[in-house]
């Protein structure tokens, strides 16, 4: 057993330069593009308003608060080419301004929040919408660190969140995926969920019976099928399969959406970071102040000084709706706003993901052990990406913070073992310490196990007109992320 190069917490800087399509390469044709019109149209001297501190340009290095070294996308997105990291990161090389004023502010870049941006601006003509990202770029948190698996809807009670908008948003994303206009990269793996004795495999039927009443197909293996199309795969008790399981490319799909919401007449304000939120009397919308992330100023517990002076780094700007889609720091934004009584609070399941270097076994199926009640995820499985390499995770530790993304040699024989249960054959010497990533998960109620259910959290919060609240978006969040844009509208709308 080892720990893979590629599991280095601070790999080699990757610099964003002009060839890379960065800013110096268009210096001196920018300028004289400038320079010219202002030649001989009168008035284009005159000095333009100033943008508000903290609505700082997006996707550009040379635009980072003074001190702030140059963003290393391979940290950024640990487990993607450099290519597609681009596609992200490079879209743009600067935008012009930013409207204070709008219809809507969405605080959170990640899937949900992009998807939720799109929809709006696409359905909603006419209005104006911002995406506030407190990082250098889009989906840095919980987006970018995740199995990218397209759930079919097994796990989860069938009236809640989670089932409805997973089915729904599995359909929408397949159909996205597969449109000739965005042909982004997704497989119909298919998924194999393995029962090792007789008690699993009750939980196995209790599934596939769940599943025959949501309509989600699901079906019992014989051996010989097993053996044939998986002969490395270990099942003791029997085989359920979910053939509509798959996998995409989750940076390819971001791409998509913020092409589309900012074709759309959309903005994305990069680095900035909510420091505070208020109410305009009733009906009034939301004044919600801002600052750039990238000062360090956020670490700051108030925006306010000591005799309540307002910071002057703050900007200000304003939205008749505010929709909160900020992952980890979901909880910290609902309770600027909601009173004390209302506050909840957050909790961390960390998860390793384990490398495989050897090129065998190699099965061709995502596997995932039967689930186990209360563990507060679905146990270390194995996956695939889009190029066919495997990869095992994540597994399920319980963190302070959502910072905690270094891999712990620890964790790594566990893995080894929960992993040998229905691959004898691995190697154990070629799994290797990969990448973490954090579920953004509610704390549990008062009498509850931690690892219990807790569904999604999706609502216009009472007295608080225009207010779209979205807490403990952890898995199937990437699945469900085309589905909850579809749902905020109707909150807002009906």
């Amino acid at each position: 057993m080892h720990i893979s190069s590629s599991d280095r917490n601070s790999p080699p800087p990757s610099r964003f330069c002009a060839k890379e399509g960065g800013f110096c390469e268009y210096l001196e044709f920018d300028l004289i593009l400038f320079c010219l019109p202002h030649l001989f149209i009168p008035g284009l001297w005159q000095r333009q308003p100033r943008s508000p501190p903290a609505l700082v340009p997006s996707n550009l290095n040379a635009f980072l608060p003074t001190g702030t070294d140059t963003v290393n996308n391979n940290q950024i997105y640990p487990q993607k080419s450099k290519e597609a990291r681009k596609a992200i990161f490079g879209k743009h090389k600067y935008q012009c301004r930013f409207y204070t004023r709008g219809k809507y502010k969405i605080i959170g870049g990640g899937i949900v929040g992009l998807s939720i941006a799109r929809h709006l601006s696409l359905t909603r003509a006419n209005t104006t919408t911002i995406l506030l990202e407190r990082h250098p770029a889009v989906g840095t948190e919980t987006t970018s660190r995740n199995s990218e698996v397209i759930h079919a809807g097994l796990y989860y009670p069938p009236s809640s969140l989670k089932t409805r908008l997973c089915i729904r948003g599995k359909h929408l994303l397949y159909d996205l995926c597969a449109s000739p206009a965005h042909n982004i990269p997704h497989r119909r793996t298919g998924k194999w969920i393995l029962a090792q004795d007789a008690e699993q495999l009750d939980r196995l039927q209790s599934m596939h019976e769940h599943a025959a009443r949501l309509g989600v197909p699901t079906r019992f293996l014989a051996r010989g099928e097993m053996a044939r199309r998986e002969p490395d795969v270990r099942a003791r008790a029997g085989v359920l399969e979910s053939p509509s399981t798959g996998i995409v490319d989750s940076h390819a799909l971001m791409a998509c959406l913020h092409a589309e919401f900012e074709g759309a007449g959309g903005d994305v304000a990069l680095w900035t970071a909510v420091s505070r939120i208020e109410k305009v009397g009733v009906g009034g919308g939301y004044r919600i102040y801002t600052r750039s992330a990238g000062t360090g100023r956020e670490a700051r517990d108030s925006a306010r000084g000591e005799e309540g002076e307002r910071d002057e780094d703050e900007a200000m700007i304003t939205a008749e709706a505010l929709i909160n889609a900020a992952g980890h720091n979901a909880c910290a934004i609902s309770n600027m706003l909601l009173p004390s009584d209302r506050h909840v609070q957050p909790a961390y399941a960390k998860g390793t993901y384990f490398s495989y270097s050897a090129s065998s076994p190699k099965p061709r199926t995502l596997l995932y052990p039967a689930p186990k009640p209360g563990l507060g995820g679905l146990g270390t499985h194995l996956t695939l990406d889009m190029t066919g390499q495997v990869r095992f995770g994540p597994d399920v530790e319980w963190v302070d913070g959502p910072e905690d993304l270094v891999p712990r040699v620890g964790r790594l024989e566990e893995a080894v073992r929960e992993i040998q249960e229905y691959l004898p054959g691995v190697r154990p010497e070629a799994i290797g310490l990969d990448y973490c990533g954090v579920r953004p998960k509610l704390a549990a109620k008062e009498g509850e196990d931690r690892g219990a259910f807790r569904d999604f959290v999706i609502r216009e919060e009472e007295c608080f007109e225009g207010f779209v609240n979205l807490l403990g978006i952890e898995s199937p969040g990437l699945t469900s992320a085309l589905a909850i844009g579809e749902m905020v509208e109707e909150l807002l709308y009906g």
